[in-house]
């Protein structure tokens, strides 16, 4: 497998991946410690992450000072269901970005692997196996 999950008592999972493990937990009112974030959690830190790491490739390929560069994402919430229906990115560059390249910034932000994965997910197959 190219994933390994272990479970660390309680509501919580370790998820080892390419030598790293991601850990998570559930939140108190649902039987976890809230010692860790939740799976979805993970799901959108990720998709921040990586507009995050295109902005500043987009920045490195044009020789622009990062000074200053932040990306802040936020979560719109439909209030019926606490489903998150929308993720916003903001970039916040200097005042001396050069307004030619705004455009060209939204864009490469936009081709986020993750992103693109969530616009033409893989097929997830479960199956049941005994030992």
């Amino acid at each position: 497998m190219d994933i390994e999950i272990a479970f660390g008592g309680g509501k919580k999972v370790g998820v080892r991946y390419k030598g790293f493990t991601h850990r998570t937990d559930q939140p108190e009112e649902d039987g976890g410690e809230g010692s860790a974030p939740e799976p979805v959690d993970l799901l959108f830190a990720a998709i921040a992450a990586c507009t995050a790491y295109t902005v500043l490739s987009f920045y490195e390929s044009r020789g622009l000072p990062a000074d200053g560069l932040r990306v802040a994402a936020s979560l719109v919430r439909d209030l019926e269901t606490d489903r998150v229906v929308k993720v916003r990115h903001e970039i916040r560059v200097g005042a001396a970005f050069p307004e030619k390249y705004r455009k060209a910034l939204v864009r490469a932000a936009n081709t986020c692997s993750v992103k693109r994965y969530l616009e033409n997910p893989p097929e997830i197959e479960t199956a049941v196996t005994a030992e």
